[in-house]
């Protein structure tokens, strides 16, 4: 590794520019290359954030020999053959949530990291936040003592208008819909909880143009807990998270970018804390990233590779008793086109 962590970032969108904002904060990190499939995109989010090496395909970018870590930031669909071509590249990778669209994607994934011994990460930057690492240290401590059920939920309004209809979160081609987009978040949460579920019983409404537009989970595990989860793009919740045990409970306000939760422990006064963040809460996962390639690990203890599995194949699990499939999606990488 050389001095600073060097980044590269494949796919300059929405969600990319958040993450650069962050990374650029970090003193032991530096933005070194981004690629897209458009030269003039790479070339518009390269003078924004001042990176010296600009690609108009993805294969490139895999290749730079300045580059140690790639974040992929593509849509869905595309998260397993970009990081794919990454980790074959011989670089680390930090994965956008949801990891793939599939658990046989994410399978083919893992197996391609573990064979080429290169570091992966789902990128749930929510699982790196100040607060969610409170949330977990009252839970091993038993503050609360056994922890028993959960909710969470997740949804926002998006208008239905012609633009946002034919958009990627409506559009089937490009796994949109409620559940990878947000919902996964909420399955996250869970599995941080309480783990592997071993029955998921839900449903959902389809939308007109072939995505789930809303739909409730509800998991159950072996010593017999429980997680009630909602997500939706035409509705908009409270986003809050609450974790209830045998000797109090969690309350987690707009848990998906945490800033402070609340503790109730029975006859005593409910704790409130506050923890913002120090920029917009992406910092947490590059610090997390850097830390493990420092450290040489190959993948992530609070974010390990068999738990993004699990919350695919739950995620797998309810869309199949929706029966919502994606379409195939294409792979393969031609040079003078990506």
């Amino acid at each position: 590794m050389s001095e600073k962590i060097r980044w590269g970032i494949l796919g300059p969108g929405g969600i990319a520019h958040k993450f650069a904002d962050a990374l650029k904060t970090i003193p032991d990190a530096k933005i070194v290359a981004v690629g897209s499939r458009d030269l003039q995109r790479a070339d518009a989010f390269a003078d924004t954030f001042n990176i010296p090496h600009r690609h108009g395909n993805y294969i490139e970018l895999a290749n730079n020999p300045e580059v140690d870590v790639v974040y992929v930031a593509t849509p869905h669909p595309f998260h397993k053959a970009c990081a794919m071509l990454c980790l074959e590249a011989g670089k680390a990778v930090l994965c956008e949530k949801p990891f793939t669209v599939d658990a046989e994607q994410a399978e083919a994934l893992i197996a391609c990291a573990r064979e080429h011994k290169r570091f992966l990460m789902e990128a749930m930057w929510t699982r790196f936040i100040p607060i969610m690492v409170q949330v977990r240290e009252w839970l091993v401590d038993g503050v609360i003592g056994e922890p028993c059920m959960l909710t969470a939920d997740f949804g926002n309004w998006v208008e239905p208008s012609p633009e946002n209809l034919v958009g990627r979160l409506f559009s089937p081609a490009l796994a949109g819909g409620a559940l990878l987009d947000i919902g996964v978040y909420t399955v996250s949460l869970a599995s941080m909880v309480f783990g592997t579920p071993t029955e998921i019983t839900s449903l959902a409404r389809i939308g007109e143009t072939g995505v789930d537009e809303q739909s409730g989970i509800l998991l159950s595990y072996d010593s017999g807990q429980i997680a009630n989860l909602s997500c939706a793009i035409t509705t908009r919740t409270s986003q809050d998270a609450r974790i209830f045990g045998t000797k109090g409970a969690i309350h987690i306000p707009n848990f998906s970018r945490a800033t402070s939760a609340t503790l109730e422990v029975v006859g005593k006064e409910p704790l409130h804390i506050e923890i913002p963040f120090t920029d917009n809460g992406f910092e947490y996962q590059v610090l997390e990233v850097i830390n493990c390639l420092r450290a040489g690990k190959l993948e992530s203890d609070i974010m390990p590779l068999d738990e993004s599995l699990s919350i695919i194949k739950t995620m797998d699990v309810a869309r199949a008793q929706w029966g919502l499939a994606y379409p195939p999606f294409d792979s393969t990488f031609d040079s003078s086109k990506k």
